[in-house]
């Protein structure tokens, strides 16, 4: 099988606050079609990471390639409360150049794919908390169908919705067609949702270790033998845990 078209990537990326090295010798790849997930603690320079690939930090060296238009995600919502769901998701295509009726007739396309069809009307005060991280996906989904960073998108929501969300990123991200780099800090959900792993290590300064390939998919097997995805995954679990607390 063919290594995926890499859709962003970056090599010995350097990122100094003052005099301060804070990320250092990054290198990293987004292949088509994956979710690769960059794991890392609190303060380790996830976002400051991020920040760099969008192009949102100019200020660091080495190269960053982009294969196309980022859709950006961050942990909030950002919703705006005085519109409804259908132009808060169709916001992006008004930016575009769109006209709202246009805008909102291809977002309401993507309603049911996202779980959304019927709340179109709604505020985002009327809105779950899983409804409401839907809506964002869709909204950054809209600003770019190829490539999407996603920083701790999760965070906040009680166990089942999560659950739920992972389920239904992964039965559908390759009907989208998209790719996603996730920021976590949280080991199960990175070694669910991924095809790969990036471990930043606790630094200043933090760089990435090669890569952790995930071969056990969580919902394969979840379902039949719950038990049988996390005695695959344990070895893999304690791989994460001693590169985040190892200095490279």
């Amino acid at each position: 099988m063919n290594d995926p078209a890499i859709v962003l990537s970056c090599e010995n990326l350097r990122k100094y606050y003052g005099q301060q090295l804070i990320l250092h010798d990054i290198n990293l790849e987004l292949g088509q079609g994956e979710l690769v997930s960059i794991l890392g603690q609190s303060g380790s320079g996830k976002t400051t990471l991020f920040n760099v690939l969008t192009g949102m930090d100019k200020d660091a060296s080495g190269t960053v390639f982009r294969g196309s238009r980022i859709g950006y995600m961050l942990q909030k919502d950002m919703l705006l409360p005085w519109k409804r769901l259908i132009d808060n998701v169709a916001l992006p295509l008004v930016l575009a150049g769109e006209n709202k009726k246009t805008a909102r007739e291809k977002a309401a396309g993507y309603l049911s794919i996202f779980g959304l069809q019927g709340l179109e009307l709604r505020y985002p005060s009327r809105l779950s908390g899983g409804q409401r991280r839907r809506a964002a996906f869709l909204r950054t989904y809209l600003y770019s169908r190829n490539l999407m960073l996603l920083d701790e998108p999760f965070a906040g929501l009680d166990a089942i919705t999560r659950s739920q969300l992972y389920e239904w990123l992964l039965e559908n991200k390759e009907k989208l067609g998209i790719s996603i780099l996730l920021i976590t800090h949280d080991i199960e959900e990175a070694i669910a949702l991924s095809d790969r792993i990036y471990v930043l290590s606790q630094g200043p300064p933090s760089t990435l270790w090669p890569p952790l390939q995930v071969k056990a998919k969580r919902y394969a097997d979840e379902k039949t033998d719950p038990g049988k995805w996390r005695t695959q995954t344990e070895d893999l679990r304690e791989e994460i845990r001693r590169r985040i607390f190892t200095a490279i």
